[in-house]
């Protein structure tokens, strides 16, 4: 899905101030590893006669929202799929005032991996996994009707991400962790459930006892709540520019889809619902429709949210300015 994007008012034209130079695209981390948040960079933008008048990216199936960074910079948020195999490409297109055009690709490559197993699938038990022991209707072996309603509330979640896509950008600060407790378990480990399924952990969790508040990580819209197989009974919110934050096995919702919720806003309460060993917080995120670690939400800083805001970092906001620090790239 490639979108267009125009420059809007706020955003000046860049100009020529010199020699002219290729434009150059960049990511960071330079290395990002599967589920990884980055941030694209164009520079060398400057120093042509022809003005920046337009921009079309898109990497891994998502598009890229770019923002005016300063310094003759343009940054947009991308990610990186959790099984991601072989390469992953970004291309990016600079429109001039002419007409004329510079096409910006940037490859990464990654080791060739197997297809994932299916949500509910054994696949091989990495080293130093988690044994947990869970409900053991959640580890037998799935019936058809429980194979499609775990794909039918996956695929739920990964519209929630395409329409987030479409969405303008409702945060105005940092994120915040939505609870204030210890984490419990990091994305990326590896969790072993009655000796028998293997899965890899896309999200953070955080301790909590049932009934404990959970808070949300920034402003946004409640996209989706429902009762899901393995999640429990979840809340997923829309933050826009691609940005969804989901929170799962909750004991009940205090919000309602359609509902605009504020940073640090009480969303629900801490339960242990779905596939679970007891009651804590499953805290998870996506762009677009990849999954990513939510923790590299927390790291987010310009031009994405203000260089003097600052995140309490224990579900309220704490900032000394409201506004986004780069001027949002209008979209056609």
């Amino acid at each position: 899905m490639t979108k267009r994007l125009l420059l809007g008012a706020g955003l000046a034209l860049i100009a020529s101030r010199g020699a002219a130079q290729q434009p150059r695209l960049s990511i960071t981390p330079s290395r990002p590893g599967g589920g990884t948040l980055t941030r694209l960079t164009i520079d060398r933008i400057a120093g042509h006669a022809d003005s920046v008048v337009s921009v079309v990216g898109e990497m891994a199936g998502e598009p890229l929202h770019f923002l005016d960074a300063g310094k003759d910079k343009l940054q947009a948020l991308g990610a990186i799929p959790v099984e991601v195999s072989d390469s992953v490409v970004a291309n990016v297109v600079v429109g001039r005032a002419s007409g004329k055009s510079d096409t910006l690709r940037l490859k990464l490559d990654y080791p060739h991996q197997a297809p994932p197993p299916p949500p509910l699938g054994s696949r091989g038990r990495a080293k130093g996994a988690r044994r947990l022991r869970v409900d053991p209707r959640f580890t037998a072996r799935p019936d058809s009707a429980t194979e499609a309603r775990v794909e039918h509330e996956n695929e739920l979640a990964r519209d929630v991400g395409r329409k987030a896509q479409e969405t303008p950008a409702l945060w105005q600060a940092p994120f915040s962790r939505p609870r204030s407790a210890k984490v419990t378990s990091k994305f990326g480990s590896g969790r072993v459930f009655n000796g028998r399924v293997s899965s890899s952990h896309l999200g953070v969790d955080y301790r909590g006892a049932f009934g404990d508040p959970i808070y949300a990580a920034n402003r946004g819209v409640v996209a989706l709540v429902d009762t899901f197989f393995l999640a429990g009974n979840v809340v997923y919110v829309n933050h826009g520019d691609g940005l969804v934050t989901g929170y799962f096995h909750m004991s009940q919702a205090e919000v309602a889809v359609g509902d605009t919720v504020d940073k640090g806003q009480e969303i629900g309460r801490v339960g242990a619902t779905g596939r679970v060993t007891g009651p804590h917080l499953h805290w998870s995120a996506r762009f677009g429709a990849l999954t990513i670690n939510p923790a590299d939400l927390l790291a987010l800083g310009p031009p994405f949210v203000p260089s003097t805001a600052r995140s309490s970092g224990n579900g309220h906001a704490s900032a000394t300015t409201r506004k986004r620090s780069g001027n949002p790239v209008a979209r056609r």
